[in-house]
């Protein structure tokens, strides 16, 4: 009975070194999966996070370009103000345009008249065509009176 002891004993042996490997290689196993499961969540946070500053980032790179944009219409709208005012100040003939400068600014709105006319009623009218012709504007009369 003593030899069958050592023999199961033996055998027993065998058999825990042959599966020594696969207990080990199964831990191992467990814990690279782990360890992978632990990364691609890091990684799938990190990406979210990255994500999120991206659509920030695009929306304020949205918001500026809109209101460029914007800042942009305002611009060429001013413009066209000061083109129509001094266009229709030379189409009047009964007002001396050659003096007379038109500035348009878009953040105020505004239209400024400068310069010399030769007489008030001129200057007058030269307003009064301003006016007409910016709608949507303030119109600033700093037109002088001057006998040429």
């Amino acid at each position: 009975m003593r030899n069958d002891h050592r023999s199961l004993l033996g055998i027993m042996a065998v058999a825990a070194l042959a599966l020594a490997p696969a207990a080990c290689s199964e831990r191992e196993t467990r814990e690279a999966k782990e360890q992978s499961k632990e990364t691609a969540d890091k990684a799938a946070a990190e990406a979210k996070e990255a994500g999120r500053k991206i659509g920030a980032e695009a929306k304020e790179a949205g918001e500026k370009l809109k209101e460029g944009a914007k800042d942009a219409v305002s611009e060429l709208d001013a413009k066209k103000q000061t083109v129509d005012v001094k266009t229709a100040l030379m189409a009047d003939k009964t007002i001396d345009a050659s003096h007379i400068d038109v500035d348009t600014s878009a953040d105020t709105k505004t239209v400024t008249l400068k310069g010399s006319v030769p007489t008030a009623a001129q200057k007058a009218a030269a307003e009064r065509v301003a006016r007409d012709k910016a709608e949507g504007y303030r119109v600033r009369n700093q037109l002088t009176v001057a006998s040429r």
